[in-house]
C-alpha cells in the first residue's frame, strides 16, 4: 500500500504520470477486485483448480465495454498463477509471423494477453487456433508448390483474450476458450466502493455524498469513475484547499462538461444535432457525424452505446432517432410523435441513409 501511495503522489498532469496513477489504482489480487461478483467466483474456481492440478488453466475470453476491468483481470490472473504475462493487442498482430515470434518465446505456464482480440488479422488468427489447441504452430518456409510447413512446439500457456465486440469473433476462435466471461456495467453502489478505494490510495478524503455524485456521472464504468475522481481532486486542490464535498465534486464535473446523467460534450453534441438540425431523426450515422464534425466510428463506438443504454437514442433501419427522454434531457418539449421515454427495442444496426 505504501508503494502505491508513493506512485500516486506524483503530479498527474503529465500523460506518463497519469498512466502511473491508473496502474497504481488497479487491484492486484482477485479478492481486491470490486464488482463482477459472478465472474470473480467463476474465475477463482478455474484458477484454483489449475493450481491444484499444477497445470495451466483453460484459455480465458473476457468481453464487455471499455473500462470494465478486462485488462485488470488479465493481470490478476497472472498474479494469482505466479506466472509472467506477455501483453499485446489484436491490431499489432498483422501477420502470422508476428504471432509466431511471440508464441515461440513463451515460457511454460506464461499468460499471453491479447487485447481487442477480435481485430487480429486472419493469418494470425488461424495460427492461433492450432497453438491454443495443440500447443504448436506450423511455420511455412518458401512459397508456392515448394513451400514446406515446419511444426514448432509451443510451451503450454494460457491465452487471455479481451474484446469489446464479442460478436465479431469467429466461432472457431470463440469455441477454443474454456472459460468465457461477460463483464457487466457497474451499479452506483459498486462504483462508490471503487471510488472510496481509489481515494484512499490517492490520500484523498472522500465523503459519501461526494462519492455518490461522482458515481452517478461515471456511466457505470470504473475507469471513468477513477478519471473523474482525479479531476475532482485537481479542482479541489486549486479551488477549495483540497477539501472535497458534494458541491465541490458537482462543480468540478460541471466544469469538465460531465452532466448529472454522465453525458459529456460529445454525447450532448450528438443529441443537440439530432434534435436541433434533424428534428429528432431519423438520420443516417454518417450525416449525424458530419453535422458535429466527428468521424462516424467515433459517434458509433464512443457516444452511441451509452445514449442507447440511457434510452436517449434509438437505432432503426431508417437511421438514428432521439427519444422523448432526449428532448426532456435538453430542456425541450418532445413532439407528439417522438419515441417514448422508455428505451425502444433495437430494430437493427443499419446506419440509415447518409
Amino acid at each position: 500500500m505504501s508503494f502505491e501511495r508513493d506512485l500516486v503522489s506524483a503530479d498527474a498532469d503529465a500523460e506518463g504520470d497519469e498512466r502511473l496513477v491508473e496502474a497504481a489504482l488497479r487491484p492486484k489480487r482477485l479478492e481486491e477486485f470490486i464488482g463482477q461478483a459472478r465472474v470473480r467466483e467463476q474465475l477463482s474456481l478455474v484458477l484454483q483448480s489449475a493450481l491444484r492440478r499444477n497445470r495451466p488453466p483453460d484459455h480465458v475470453l473476457m468481453s464487455g465495454g471499455p473500462g470494465l476491468g478486462k485488462t485488470t483481470l488479465a493481470l490478476i490472473i497472472a498474479t494469482e498463477l505466479s506466472a509472467p504475462i506477455r501483453i499485446t493487442s489484436g491490431p499489432a498482430l498483422e501477420r502470422a509471423g508476428d504471432l509466431a515470434a511471440i508464441l515461440s518465446t513463451l515460457s511454460e505456464g506464461e499468460v499471453l494477453f491479447i487485447d481487442e482480440i477480435h481485430r487480429m488479422a486472419r493469418p494470425a488468427e488461424e495460427m492461433l487456433y492450432l497453438a491454443m489447441e495443440d500447443f504448436r504452430v506450423d511455420i511455412v518456409v518458401g512459397k508456392g508448390p515448394g513451400a514446406t510447413a515446419i511444426p514448432l512446439e509451443v510451451a503450454p500457456f494460457t491465452l487471455v483474450g479481451a474484446t469489446t465486440r464479442a460478436g465479431l469473433l469467429p466461432a472457431p476462435l470463440r469455441d477454443r476458450f474454456g472459460f468465457v466471461a461477460h463483464m457487466d456495467f457497474y451499479d452506483a453502489g459498486e462504483l462508490e466502493r471503487v471510488l472510496h478505494r481509489s481515494a484512499a490510495l490517492l490520500g484523498l478524503e472522500l465523503p459519501g455524498d461526494a462519492a455518490r455524485e461522482i458515481a452517478g456521472r461515471s456511466r457505470g464504468t470504473p475507469r471513468i469513475a477513477n478519471r473523474l475522481l482525479r479531476r475532482v481532486r485537481d479542482f479541489a486542490e486549486v479551488r477549495s484547499d483540497g477539501v472535497v464535498t458534494r458541491d465541490v465534486a458537482a462543480a468540478a464535473l460541471n466544469l469538465y462538461e460531465v452532466d448529472a446523467e454522465g453525458l459529456d460534450r460529445l454525447d450532448r453534441a450528438v443529441l443537440s444535432a439530432l434534435l436541433g438540425k434533424f428534428g429528432g431523426g431519423p438520420v443516417g450515422l454518417s450525416t449525424l457525424a458530419v453535422a458535429i464534425g466527428e468521424e462516424p466510428e467515433t459517434v458509433e463506438v464512443v457516444a452511441e452505446p451509452f445514449l442507447v443504454r440511457q434510452g436517449l437514442l434509438a437505432r432503426t433501419p431508417r437511421g438514428r432517432v432521439a427519444t422523448a427522454a432526449a428532448w426532456v434531457h435538453l430542456g425541450l418539449t418532445p413532439p407528439p410523435d417522438a419515441f417514448g421515454a422508455q428505451a425502444p427495442v433495437d430494430l437493427g444496426d443499419d446506419s440509415g441513409p447518409a
